[in-house]
């Protein structure tokens, strides 16, 4: 006589895993922690799932390569490495909250977002392990990974020969950045590339990758890589030094450049003298415009808050108030932010290894 259910799950339940001593602290104290004091692992975490999800889209792809993943402070994958580091706060609810709280959002928090990232990473990994850089028809498409990535780019918001992936334009950045989107355009499960891109220069690309990864998928990598560049286990730096650092890259350094744009949408007129002031206006507006231009430029909302402080500051300076509705003005006021963000799209979103 088999034993009841309930007894039977009770007795093959692993323990849960000891919660580290630092998930209860306060943010003051646990910014003073050294990332490599962490203790931290991917089993076990919700990542683990979405790592499992990866390689479940790669096997129906027909693709026997799977890459590695490891703990680091970032999103990356290092030249020439096969394995995919992953950043701290996604292996415990409590650096995620810490992540959110310094800086206003968690790349890859959700589900979705976490399995583009991981798409796009193993694009790097892929090309990597089977050198397809040195393809000529890849060259030819996508462009010579020796060519340097630039510290800023023009995009090109209305080109076809990209593809939209992970973030706007994020193809356009670098040959390698290309194949990256590219294969994980190809790799996602629904995404019905030929009919979404049927009238694209980009197909070619994506009928390449079809037609690359058909050959080369039953196949071993021929270069497989333990590499683990800036694991956690050997950062000595504290969580507070690492967002120090974090929010300077991302951070920006304007001068007073905004006056004219600001002049179009307030005034100083003696007459809008009741009227609200664009400091104001500006301050209860700021998360809900925020949201929308990270939204549509891929960029950090940390750096876009950076912006919204100088551009309030220097409201409050030059006296403004509104002139339109604060709808219409709201509007306005985030096409404007926008292009003000624009030139610092995708800024440190990358990194490189020499």
């Amino acid at each position: 006589m088999s034993p009841p259910p309930d007894t039977a799950v009770a007795a093959a339940a692993p323990d849960p895993p000891a919660e580290p001593v630092w998930a209860t602290w306060p943010e003051e104290r646990l910014l003073d922690m050294r990332l490599c004091d962490l203790g931290l692992s991917i089993k076990g975490s919700e990542l683990e799932t979405h790592i499992r999800t990866l390689y479940a889209d790669l096997k129906a792809q027909g693709v026997r390569f799977k890459p590695f993943f490891y703990v680091s402070d970032e999103w990356f994958t290092a030249e020439k490495g096969t394995g995919i580091a992953v950043p701290f706060y996604m292996v415990h609810p409590r650096l995620a909250r810490l992540e959110l709280s310094q800086m206003l959002e968690v790349e890859g928090g959700t589900t979705e977002w976490c399995l583009r990232i991981l798409r796009h990473e193993t694009g790097h990994a892929i090309d990597h392990a089977y050198h397809l850089n040195r393809r000529r028809q890849r060259q030819l498409l996508f462009g010579r990974s020796s060519q340097p990535y630039p510290e800023h780019y023009t995009p090109r918001p209305y080109s076809r020969s990209y593809v939209l992936h992970l973030k706007p334009w994020y193809a356009q950045s670098h040959p390698d950045e290309d194949f990256a989107e590219t294969f994980a355009v190809w790799l996602t499960p629904g995404s019905q590339w030929r009919q979404r891109y049927a009238d694209w220069p980009a197909l070619k690309k994506l009928e390449y990758v079809d037609a690359l990864m058909a050959e080369i998928g039953p196949l071993p990598a021929p270069f497989a890589s333990r590499r683990r560049v800036d694991a956690v286990e050997r950062l000595n730096k504290t969580l507070r030094q690492h967002y120090e650092e974090k929010r300077s890259r991302y951070g920006v350094d304007y001068a007073n450049v905004y006056d004219r744009d600001l002049r179009r949408l307030f005034s100083d007129r003696p007459e809008l003298s009741g009227n609200m002031s664009a400091a104001k206006f500006l301050t209860r507006s700021r998360k809900e415009v925020r949201r929308h231009v990270a939204r549509w430029t891929g960029v950090y909302q940390y750096t876009i808050d950076q912006v919204f402080d100088e551009l309030i500051k220097r409201c409050r300076e030059l006296n403004l108030r509104l002139v339109e509705s604060e709808e219409r003005t709201k509007m306005d006021f985030a096409i404007l932010l926008t292009v003000q963000t624009m030139s610092y799209l995708h800024s440190g979103q990358h990194r490189v290894w020499l």
